[in-house]
């Protein structure tokens, strides 16, 4: 069997997406040693993320070319049994689609994008899904979302496949992490560590405002908020917020971190706290708990599906209610003690390796489907 993947994100600092895409290739080189796969890069440096195995395709970065005419002229080349995309397929698309559809904020909140943005992803989304023969998505929430959206004719489609933390996000010394940040980052003081891109749904508006009430209701506590996360359209009112918060000296903004950093951000901060809006999945939350970090995060969404009872949840439109967790945990250490243990049990029932594998048995349910259409139409 041939599979066609875009992965087009990896490289180009698109963090979840870019996650994705370069941890399902990274299983699928250890799990299937038969199948041909074909991928579909845009960054220069992408290669280094795949199997020496698999074929590597050059795309351009910009998505109306990408979409509106190489993969269409790549796909009739190369002529794969499918595609596998996230959210778009590319116009003129010869072979079946498999589409994974993460969440669908840009219909429940518009506000939370750029209007163009919004409008293109409502139009290609909704042109994607009805056209595909599978749609993955990670979180029973998400499932139930996208048919909300576009109706019970997709449910049949539809596979949820959780994610997972990277297998390099793990517990290491908390010297050893602590030491490495102070020389990255020039922090030495205990720190709450918060991940996603300075974008309106992660809410870092209201964290900023949540650890303000803090640091003035516990004085005592001498905590820096780390906020890890690349620069978006929304950046400067986050970046104001800080600067008006009245403790901008404790803040700070590491920017896009590498998976180095991430890792020691994680082993050396005393907390993790992820008060987004909305999420189709949350992998932030797993990703410390995989580090043996506490968490506070909200209660909204899909995350009390990821997290379950191994983070301390709140209202993230609650000040009062993130301060307290925040509080609670950084003040009791014997809770803290516990959700650290309980978040590495948490994560550890998610793996890379089983997403993979749910992911080829939809490959090769499509592929055969389309194999068997094929003969019956040649011998008709």
């Amino acid at each position: 069997m041939r599979f066609a993947i875009d992965a087009h994100a990896i490289g180009r600092h698109l963090t979840g997406n870019e996650v994705y895409v370069r941890s399902l290739l990274r299983s699928f080189a250890a799990l299937d040693h038969e199948s041909d796969f074909i991928t579909y890069f845009s960054a220069a440096d992408a290669r280094q993320w795949t199997a020496e195995r698999f074929q590597a395709r050059q795309v351009s970065p910009n998505p109306f070319v990408r979409l509106g005419i190489e993969l269409a002229m790549k796909l009739r080349q190369d002529r794969p049994d499918l595609l596998h995309v996230q959210y778009t397929a590319p116009l003129g698309c010869s072979v079946p689609v498999v589409v994974s559809v993460h969440d669908v904020s840009f219909l429940v909140h518009p506000e939370y994008f750029p209007k163009l943005r919004a409008l293109q992803l409502r139009w290609s989304v909704a042109r994607t899904i009805r056209s595909a023969t599978r749609i993955l998505t990670v979180s029973d929430f998400s499932r139930d979302s996208i048919v909300a959206a576009y109706g019970e004719s997709c449910a049949r489609k539809i596979v949820v496949v959780p994610n997972a933390a990277a297998s390099g996000l793990r517990p290491i010394s908390r010297e050893s992490a602590t030491a490495a940040v102070a020389t990255s980052f020039q922090i030495a003081r205990p720190f709450i560590l918060s991940v996603g891109d300075l974008q309106p749904r992660k809410n870092h508006i209201g964290l900023i405002a949540a650890f303000a009430e803090l640091v003035r209701a516990y004085p005592q506590l001498t905590h820096h908020l780390i906020l890890a996360g690349k620069d978006t359209w929304f950046s400067p009112k986050v970046r104001e917020a800080a600067r008006q918060s009245g403790v901008a000296d404790r803040i700070q903004f590491a920017g896009y971190v590498s998976d180095e950093d991430l890792l020691h951000l994680y082993n050396a901060c005393d907390l993790f706290v992820f008060p987004s809006f909305y999420e189709g999945f949350g992998l932030p939350v797993l990703e410390a708990m995989a580090c043996g970090r506490a968490v506070a995060c909200s209660g909204t969404s899909s995350i009390p599906e990821v997290a379950d009872s191994a983070a301390i949840m709140f209202d993230p439109y609650s000040s009062s209610e993130m301060v307290r967790a925040m509080a609670d945990l950084l003040r009791d250490g014997e809770l803290r003690a516990r959700m650290e243990r309980l978040g590495l049990q948490r994560a550890s029932r998610f793996s890379w390796r089983t997403a993979a594998q749910r992911t080829l048995e939809v490959y090769r349910d499509v592929a055969e489907r389309q194999r068997a259409r094929t003969k019956e139409l040649v011998h008709r």
